[in-house]
């Protein structure tokens, strides 16, 4: 399994992502773009793209906050750059495609076939991505956050899988049913899955703040690993 970053220029700064994928294959395969949560790429992000290229596709982890951009939960404000993005959405919507931009460009891909997957903030980038009218097959948002642009959405053509915890409460049923009616508003091919007793975050492993609703479920984890390998399989048969 080979990683190796990717700088490339994004609307307003310059962006560092990590592709990743097996050495043994040598034809261009699918395209999945990986969208980190609040705290952008780490260690983490790569070992969950490394499970994926080992289904058979090639994975960019995309920076949308810029080179040398990272956060920690140690920080004072481990959220100081998405939320730079959650106030321009437009800006936002321009660094995804960018980052979309730099996946079809891997020698290892086949541009015409592509998707996004994301979690927590990284599952809003995906929708945003498809809300953008994105080229994409489809997109898969893990614990995401649903608050639609303040601005119309392009045709969404993207088929999108929402694996949700139901106690989540960055996303509460409201958020749910509302995205769903947007969804269903742009006939969109969509499915929701929600999983009981489950909150935010549920596939990390490192997150244990069961008193905030968030915390590693690894039933959820697993369904949900399953479900996108599944969603991912009828985007792209073999």
């Amino acid at each position: 399994m080979s990683r190796e970053p990717i700088l490339h220029e994004g609307p307003d700064r310059l962006l560092e992502s990590m592709a990743i994928f097996a050495d043994a294959t040598r034809s261009p395969r699918p395209g999945i773009l990986l969208f980190p949560n609040v705290l952008g790429a780490k260690e983490s992000d790569f070992a969950y793209a490394e499970r994926i290229a080992a289904l058979g596709y090639a994975v960019l982890v995309a920076d949308v906050y810029g080179q040398g951009r990272r956060s920690t939960r140690a920080d004072a404000d481990p959220g100081r750059y998405m939320n730079e993005l959650n106030a321009d959405r437009v800006l936002m919507l321009a660094r995804l495609q960018s980052c979309h931009a730099a996946l079809r460009a891997m020698p290892q891909v086949d541009a015409s076939r592509t998707a996004a997957i994301g979690f927590c903030f990284g599952g809003k980038c995906v929708l945003d991505l498809a809300r953008g009218g994105a080229d994409i097959a489809g997109g898969v948002s893990f614990h995401g956050v649903y608050d639609a642009p303040p601005f119309p959405n392009a045709a969404i053509t993207a088929k999108l899988l929402i694996c949700h915890g139901w106690n989540d409460p960055l996303a509460p049923p409201d958020a749910v049913t509302a995205l769903a009616r947007e969804l269903s508003a742009a006939q969109c091919d969509w499915q929701i899955h929600a999983y009981g007793d489950t909150g935010h975050a549920f596939t990390d492993e490192t997150v244990h703040m069961p008193d905030k609703g968030m915390a590693y479920q690894p039933d959820a984890d697993r369904r949900s690993f399953k479900a996108m390998t599944d969603f991912l399989g009828e985007l792209f048969p073999a």
